[in-house]
């Protein structure tokens, strides 16, 4: 009989709701909640956590297929490098030479991967602001289907090494890639890099699963407690995402991502609290500077519209705003 721990479900719940209302931040979340509040062994904080991530994935990624703002071409590609990377990061971790003290290096190893996507969040937060001109970074998505030259090398490098951090670590499907994707593919709308990153997760995270039940230490009650609070949480996130301020909770993420890692690394209670601090008060400055430089800058120009007497240019302008906003 699977035993259901009420603490995991709360646990699951909190996590569920800031993964839908921001779209990211589960794995980096989950695992250091394991390891530190319910003091979980590491490797089965990593492998239950991602065979909970495999349930509450393919929802929203539906949601874009059905949409159309899903660049499949870009999905093929990080796949190909993603999904056999993330099913050796399993045995990679059991690979590496630290015999006993493999809790210990596996704790350094989502440390610095905490780290990262603490700064993939900031890189993320200023880019939206500078692209949307927003306060907040946030900018309404628009349903489209923009088209991207796909960079076939880089990508694949990009698969290999979200793949191997997520199948380690279960952190990076989401925190890292859709960073990666918005350097690489600039021209990418905001609903295809949201949609793109949450399709190629799929199996991604299908494939580190795979790896973890077989080889690793997937502890199953861990898990269905975890979704039971975690699927409804997500759900209901979701729901308010639209009325809460994304950004500002992204920026809260960052901060206890940047806590949550140093802990990992062994820095005691007070550098970590004087690095919060430190990264509270400095990001608040640099955020109100680049706010008062964006309101100085002129606002983006106007789309011209097609004059009334040139029928012949109107009506195409016509099928395609309607073909734009029906994708």
């Amino acid at each position: 009989m699977i035993d259901i721990d009420p603490g995991l479900i709360v646990g699951g719940l909190l996590v569920g709701f800031i993964v839908g209302l921001t779209g990211m931040g589960g794995g980096a979340l989950m695992t250091p909640m394991l390891i530190f509040v319910f003091r979980v062994d590491p490797l089965v904080a990593v492998s239950s956590d991602i065979v909970a991530s495999l349930f509450m994935k393919p929802a929203g990624a539906i949601v874009h297929l059905r949409r159309r703002t899903v660049n499949l071409q870009l999905v093929l590609w990080l796949c190909l490098g993603s999904v056999p990377a993330a099913f050796c990061g399993v045995f990679l971790i059991r690979a590496l030479p630290f015999g006993d003290s493999l809790d210990e290096a596996l704790q350094i190893i989502l440390g610095i991967a905490l780290l990262m996507a603490a700064t993939m969040l900031v890189v993320r937060a200023t880019l939206g602001m500078i692209q949307h001109r927003r306060a907040l970074g946030e900018g309404p998505a628009r349903l489209s289907n923009a088209e991207v030259v796909v960079r076939k090398v880089p990508t694949v490098i990009l698969g290999v090494v979200a793949g191997l951090l997520v199948g380690m670590t279960s952190v990076g499907s989401g925190s890292i890639i859709i960073v990666a994707l918005l350097m690489l593919y600039p021209a990418l709308k905001a609903s295809n890099l949201v949609g793109t990153d949450l399709v190629q997760a799929v199996p991604l995270v299908a494939a580190a699963s795979l790896g973890h039940v077989l080889y690793g230490e997937f502890e199953l009650g861990l898990t269905v407690s975890l979704l039971v609070g975690a699927i409804p949480g997500a759900w209901f996130g979701a729901q308010v995402s639209s009325r809460a301020p994304g950004g500002l909770i992204r920026r809260a993420l960052a901060i206890l991502l940047l806590a949550s890692g140093l802990k990992l690394l062994g820095a005691s209670v007070t550098v970590v609290a004087v690095a919060a601090v430190a990264a509270l008060v400095l990001g608040n400055l640099a955020w109100v500077i680049v706010r008062e430089r964006l309101k100085k800058r002129p606002p983006p120009p106007a789309t011209a519209e097609p004059p009334a007497a040139a029928p012949a240019t109107a009506e195409p302008a016509s099928v395609t705003k309607d073909s734009t906003e029906s994708s």
